[in-house]
């Protein structure tokens, strides 16, 4: 037998990668193959689709939640409202009220003292007079005022030489209220411009 002398090593090439053991790491970062992308993107666009119904149902669900509220804070509003008319419709007749029980009282006596009748009509209107200035209309009846069209209703004009031409002569017709919430304008004469 015969002995070989040591041959110098051949470097050995490195294992092929084909051959080598599937690496999980490596597996992960490859890039999908091109079925496996497509079902990738399918699985997104259902993830994606259903994020999207998900999120429409909400929205949904908030608006029709808001309509209801704002339908019930009209329908409050509306009870309220009418609430509020009725109770100020009867303090109004409340402060007619005495008003009334006062000519009736005068008609009452009418019969007994006519003179005394006079005297108590003239105690109702004054008391007429003061509910609605507490109702804040404010009886206005000045005469030798410079006419003003938001307060005066001319019903004539005269020729008057001792006023002052625009200036209300006589009041015909009292008016009620003021600047801010007028109920009636006075009727009045006015003196003329003179040319």
């Amino acid at each position: 037998m015969a002995i070989q002398p040591d041959r110098e090593r051949e470097p050995q090439a490195p294992p092929d990668e084909a051959d080598a053991p599937p690496d999980e790491a490596a597996e992960a970062e490859a890039p999908p193959q091109p079925d496996d992308q497509q079902t990738v993107e399918q699985g997104d666009r259902q993830t994606v689709q259903q994020d999207g119904r998900q999120e429409l149902a909400e929205v949904q669900d908030a608006w029709r939640r808001a309509l209801a509220d704002l339908d019930n804070l009209r329908k409050r509003y509306a009870r309220e409202l009418e609430q509020v008319r009725q109770a100020e419709r009867a303090r109004t007749a409340a402060e007619w009220l005495p008003v009334l029980d006062h000519l009736e009282l005068a008609l009452a006596h009418a019969r007994a003292e006519p003179s005394s009748v006079i005297q108590g009509i003239e105690a109702v209107r004054d008391q007429a007079v003061d509910v609605l200035e507490r109702l804040g209309y404010p009886r206005q009846e000045e005469s030798g005022v410079p006419f003003d069209p938001t307060l005066h209703e001319v019903v004539s004009v005269v020729d008057d030489p001792d006023a002052e031409p625009g200036t209300v002569v006589e009041v015909l017709r009292p008016g009620y209220g003021d600047d801010g919430s007028q109920l009636r304008p006075m009727a009045v004469t006015v003196s003329r411009r003179r040319e």
